[in-house]
């Protein structure tokens, strides 16, 4: 026998309480009684007392509150198998770690802002595979595609600067990369969700979006940041907060480059939204755009499905009831 609810059972000790409660009090009521007579006087004095009635209705009462708590548990036996299919999307996001991701003009940053939209995204998502790959001026896959959300969550907690080695912005390798973290099954299941603030400062992003197209694959591009800019902070080798310079030792301002972050999603066929303080774009991405495309079968299997049998001491707690409902407590008067 199997039980769809185990931690119903956790209850039988009510019931056992119950049943020392009540034994408890019929003991109680013996000794009252005593005090007036001796046990063999007591049908004298009480005539309609019927102790062995009594006793029964306390036993029918724990009974039907067994029987109460096993309906609840829900027992189960036999069953059959059942071929179970889970259907979603195959979603990539693509996050920009370079250290223009620092920038605080969206807070507390751009990258921390980032973290919390997709913890948020994963909330909704039900049966949808996701994969996280973090790019700068390299890019690799941080998470392949899985539906263990909490193991995809580990790896975008540890996302930092410092996860892509090589310093500077490519995002025509990030693209290149998430073309080749999908299998090579249709490609209408799929979608890369793009995250910078838009600085490409190598390779040719426009052509990588090329080759996503042809390969059937939408690009969803997110343009974190304002196009007014902020200067980087950034964490010195002693710990102390300051702002990036470059080269030449000047400060460094990192802007939202909208243009090539509309263009990535035209040629696509994707969609282009700008992350503000309240709406950040994921949601409005997944919500207009994703949930609306088709779903593939993710994975089939077989699953025992056991058959419910909880009627059986339901029906036996109900008939208990009446019949504890009806048992009297007092021997009815005879006729004189």
């Amino acid at each position: 026998m199997h039980f769809a609810q185990p931690s119903m059972l956790h209850l039988l000790w009510a019931v056992v309480a119950v049943a020392a409660v009540l034994r408890w009090l019929t003991r109680r009521r013996e000794a009252i009684l005593r005090r007036f007579a001796a046990g063999s006087l007591l049908p004298e004095i009480v005539p309609q007392r019927d102790r062995r009635r009594l006793l029964w209705k306390d036993i029918l009462m724990v009974t039907v509150l067994f029987f109460s708590v096993l309906t609840l548990a829900r027992p189960q036996w036999g069953f059959q198998w059942q071929e179970v299919k889970r259907r979603g999307l195959d979603i990539l996001l693509v996050v920009d770690t370079s250290r223009s991701m620092l920038t605080a003009d969206v807070k507390p940053n751009r990258l921390e802002r980032t973290k919390l939209a997709v913890q948020d995204l994963l909330k909704k998502l039900k049966g949808d595979r996701v994969g996280l790959i973090a790019f700068a001026g390299d890019a690799f896959m941080v998470c392949p595609l899985t539906v263990d959300y909490a193991g995809f969550m580990l790896s975008l907690n540890d996302l930092d600067t410092r996860t892509v080695g090589r310093g500077g912005t490519n995002l025509s390798r990030a693209i290149e990369e998430a073309i080749r973290g999908y299998d090579a099954t249709r490609n209408e299941y799929k979608a890369i969700i793009l995250v910078t603030d838009g600085d490409d400062l190598e390779g040719d992003a426009l052509a990588a979006a090329r080759k996503a197209k042809d390969k059937g694959i939408r690009i969803y591009s997110i343009g974190i940041g304002t196009p007014e800019g902020e200067l980087i902070q950034i964490t010195s080798d002693s710990g102390e907060k300051e702002f990036l310079k470059d080269n030449s030792g000047n400060f460094v301002k990192s802007r939202l480059n909208e243009n090539l972050l509309q263009q990535i999603a035209l040629t696509t066929g994707g969609v282009y939204a700008r992350s503000s303080g309240a709406e950040f774009g994921l949601d409005f991405i997944y919500e207009n755009e994703l949930s609306r495309l088709e779903k593939r079968d993710i994975e089939q299997k077989m699953k025992k499905h056991y058959h419910e049998r909880f009627q059986i001491p339901l029906a036996v707690a109900f008939i208990l009831l009446l019949i504890e409902t009806c048992f009297l407590t007092r021997k009815t008067r005879s006729a004189a």
